[in-house]
């Protein structure tokens, strides 16, 4: 947004000028910060200057994405590395970050830091676009003086993150088109297909197998009910979602979709990878180990899981060594609570998690790329039964009115 100022300079003169920022605040801060007194700001027409206005380009604005933080993360690394400092760098990739949401957000963090406040402080002022862990890592960066390696440790986490989602996107992505190609099928045989032969097999006056009356009856409740199957769908989507984003909800549905069958296994393990590396990255990191679980819990993006997580701490704050805590939650394997147990032997937790979080992702790697010949048998026996139904329903009353019109003949 452009903002228009009238202010005093150093001397009493009197100054106008036009500024962007995101909002009045970050003007007068600006303004503060070059030795000038603010009189009047106000938001130029036609670039927000209404309540409305500004919610329609917050909505416009696309959250930043994983590959922004990615490249965020990068650049503060080299940034960091090349000993240019914190305030100059924020402020550098302020201007130039390519999401208008992330500038914003890195705008906010430059007036923060020159008001004093620590970069982890900052980023947790925007939990929406820093995850707890993010802020986590850089707090213990801030302690030990190596922000370069704490913002390249959350560009290898995240980028690791980024693979294994284009590896679920890509293998759901064949079962998906079949399914909304079995659906879309299935309305327009109701709608249109159906009702063709419906009056054809009225007029016949015959005994008609069980498999016509279905379709029969399923197309014509489709044809007399779309508009109310419509709404329901679309009220019961938004319903769902609403009953989704509760804490109940969530908790329940995390829960539900580790259980589905060929599926629900290689999400676990995906969960459990995640968490692996993040709580190695944390550990490793100098973080606290109450606190490094604390912060994976909300990091691995799963309510369920999470709250297991949670309960490793309550056991290793009344004294459980963290293999049996580990294996009171159920989630883990054999193998890996035995990897565990040496870390906690050996001292090196931390490098035992990062072999389980690339034992996990292995497995995962192998089930996603055998994922659509599991599914592919079930996709045709559903495709196939279908197809049966309706063969059955059209072509057989049809095989006996040819039979009947032959002997009448």
């Amino acid at each position: 947004m452009e903002f228009e100022y009238k202010a005093r300079g150093r001397t009493g003169e009197a100054l106008t000028g036009v500024i962007d920022a995101p909002s009045k605040e970050a003007v007068a801060t600006q303004l503060t910060n070059d030795g000038l007194t603010p009189i009047q700001i106000l938001a130029k027409v036609g670039t927000g200057t209404t309540k409305d206005n500004g919610a329609i380009q917050r909505f416009r604005q696309r959250p930043p994405n994983i590959d922004d933080l990615i490249f965020l993360s990068r650049q503060m690394y080299a940034l960091m590395k090349a000993g240019v400092p914190m305030l100059r760098a924020i402020g550098g990739l302020a201007e130039s970050a390519r999401n208008e949401r992330l500038r914003e957000v890195l705008r906010s963090i430059r007036d923060d830091l020159e008001s004093g406040r620590a970069l982890s402080a900052c980023l947790a002022r925007h939990p929406k676009v820093f995850s707890s862990l993010y802020v986590s890592i850089m707090q213990v960066g801030e302690t030990t003086g190596q922000m370069d390696e704490a913002f390249m440790q959350m560009a290898r986490y995240l980028e690791q993150e980024k693979h294994t989602r284009a590896r679920i996107r890509q293998a759901m992505r064949y079962p998906v088109i079949v399914l909304g190609a079995i659906a879309i099928a299935m309305v327009i045989i109701n709608l249109f297909v159906i009702p063709a032969f419906a009056q054809m097999f009225a007029n016949a006056r015959m005994e008609l197998p069980w498999a016509t009356k279905l379709l029969l009856g399923m197309s014509a409740f489709f044809v007399d009910y779309w508009l109310h199957l419509l709404v329901a769908l679309i009220g019961g989507g938004l319903l769902l979602r609403h009953y989704l984003q509760t804490e109940h909800g969530a908790y329940r549905w995390d829960r539900i979709k580790l259980r589905f069958p060929i599926i629900g296994p290689i999400v676990l393990r995906s969960i459990l990878a995640r968490f692996s590396r993040a709580f190695a990255i944390s550990f490793k990191a100098g973080v606290p180990l109450v606190a490094a679980l604390s912060t994976v819990a909300n990091a691995v993006d799963n309510h369920f899981v999470g709250e297991k997580v949670r309960g490793m701490r309550n056991g290793i704050e009344r004294g459980d060594s963290l293999t049996r805590t580990a294996a009171a939650t159920g989630l883990f394997t054999t193998v890996i609570l035995q990897m565990l147990s040496v870390g906690e032997e050996t001292g090196s937790v931390d490098g035992m998690l990062l072999e389980a979080a690339d034992f996990y992702e292995r497995e995962v790697d192998y089930d996603l790329k055998y994922l659509s010949d599991a599914l592919e048998p079930i996709l045709i026996v559903a495709v196939g039964v279908m197809v049966l139904i309706l063969a059955l329903g059209v072509f057989l009353p049809m095989w006996e009115m040819a039979q009947l019109a032959r002997s009448g003949s």
